[in-house]
């Protein structure tokens, strides 16, 4: 493990001058588990749900640690496609429960996808915005330290997580800026879809193919609205934050190039950025604390948080 910290902690520190920065780490290779497989498996309670809009699914689970300290904050934001119909913010109860444990205040969203009334664009980005910025209205009462806050986020997640991060790049005219997003100290975004239009060009099937896409931001047109100008991080590159991206290399529904691509970029245009291939680890053993992969996660948030 040792071994495995000085490794992310010099990827990191290179990231911003590395042409290709990836970390390949191998993991026990098993037979991948699904999202139904993961679910199979009991989960703990959070210790409070909170809204942080009007709408029904405008709402966060915070995890408490013990202890009375100021607590350093992990918001996580889950996947599924950003569609209604796929499991919501319970895939994410696994790792909540994991990192509380170890210390940290774990502030678990919800938020309308494709498919909710207000889901897609503008509603989703907005609420994940309003979500994060809830923090500073719930902090005192909870002592959690906003000086130490890491965001992570799981496939169509991860790709909200690059974007939360990117809230101060929007530009001027879109509908998802936001005066004073809260910083944050980086992101942790696994096995996420970086990069929207690389997706839509040539992305697996899995997540419905393009029109998923176009039901999140819209359909590109010629001479019309830059869809993924204000939605895609690509676009708002460089984000200022330091990025750890981290995919299994069995993962058949985000593949580890569009990872490794997205941190690349990244890294050009000057951020501390790095890509960590778990050879393997497919799509959901990333957010399971049972798996072979998740010390290699946790990893990853220490070097954030420390």
């Amino acid at each position: 493990m040792r071994l495995m910290t000085a490794a992310l902690a010099g990827l990191l520190a290179t990231a911003a001058c590395a042409p290709s920065p990836t970390l390949i780490a191998p993991v026990e290779t098993r037979t991948p588990i699904t999202f139904s497989q993961l679910l199979a498996q009991p989960r703990a309670p959070a210790d409070q749900r909170i809204a942080y809009g009007p709408d029904a699914l405008q709402f966060g689970e915070l995890w408490l640690p013990r202890g009375r300290g100021r607590h350093p904050v992990i918001v996580l934001i889950h996947g599924g496609c950003w569609r209604a119909d796929l499991p919501g913010k319970e895939l994410m109860d696994y790792m909540a429960a994991d990192l509380r444990d170890r210390g940290y205040a774990v502030w678990n969203l919800e938020y309308r996808r494709i498919g909710h009334p207000g889901g897609g664009y503008p509603g989703t980005f907005q609420d994940i915005a309003a979500g994060l910025d809830h923090l500073r209205a719930i902090a005192p009462q909870h002592r959690l330290d906003l000086r130490r806050v890491a965001v992570s986020g799981h496939s169509a997640g991860g790709h909200l997580a690059l974007w939360a991060a990117a809230r101060d790049r929007l530009p001027a005219e879109s509908p998802l800026r936001t005066a004073d997003p809260l910083p944050i100290r980086g992101v942790v975004s696994l096995a996420g879809i970086a990069d929207l239009a690389a997706y839509r060009r040539t992305g697996p099937d899995a997540c419905g193919g393009p029109s998923t896409i176009d039901g999140l931001v819209g359909v590109p047109q010629p001479g019309g609205r830059d869809v993924f100008a204000d939605t895609s991080p690509p676009a708002l590159l460089p984000l200022g934050d330091r990025q750890v991206v981290i995919s299994g290399a069995l993962d058949p529904i985000v593949p580890p190039r569009f990872g490794q691509d997205y941190a690349a970029a990244a890294a050009a245009r000057g951020d501390p950025a790095g890509s960590i291939v778990l050879e393997g680890a497919g799509h959901f053993e990333v957010i399971d604390p049972t798996s072979a992969a998740w010390p290699r996660v946790v990893e990853a948030f220490a070097g954030l948080l420390r």
